[in-house]
């Protein structure tokens, strides 16, 4: 592809995240066991002693589900991580709602399950 040429809209949309959003959500995830963060593609990736749980992407949060706590963001209305909206497929991740975000509590219940999610799908 020559450097003037277009590309699809949406096909390489950034997954850039403000400092100030990042920094907010690790204050949130302050009691979570060794967390990490981590640069990604230009989002963030979250781990918990070693264990990748979450995805900050274009100030979102999305957080690691399976069939036991994906019912929880659904009932929330919550949508799935699409890094390429033009591409099929989803990823295993899903948006943190704005309620739950907002509660450092809350939001440290729900990685702890991300967390519990990402080790049964890696079956460790």
């Amino acid at each position: 592809m020559k450097k003037n040429q277009s590309r699809k809209s949406g096909s390489l949309r950034s997954l850039k995240v403000t400092d100030t959003f990042k920094t907010f959500v690790i204050e949130q995830l302050a009691d979570l066991d060794d967390l990490a963060a981590r640069a990604m593609f230009g989002g963030v990736g979250l781990y918990s002693r070693g264990v990748f749980f979450g995805i900050i992407a274009r100030d979102r949060l999305y957080l690691k589900v399976d069939e036991v706590n994906r019912p929880d963001y659904e009932r929330q209305g919550s949508r799935p991580f699409k890094p390429y909206p033009d591409r099929s497929g989803t990823m295993r991740y899903y948006e943190v709602p704005v309620n739950v975000l907002e509660s450092a509590l809350e939001l440290t219940d729900w990685a702890r399950k991300a967390v519990a999610a990402a080790r049964r799908v890696s079956g460790t």
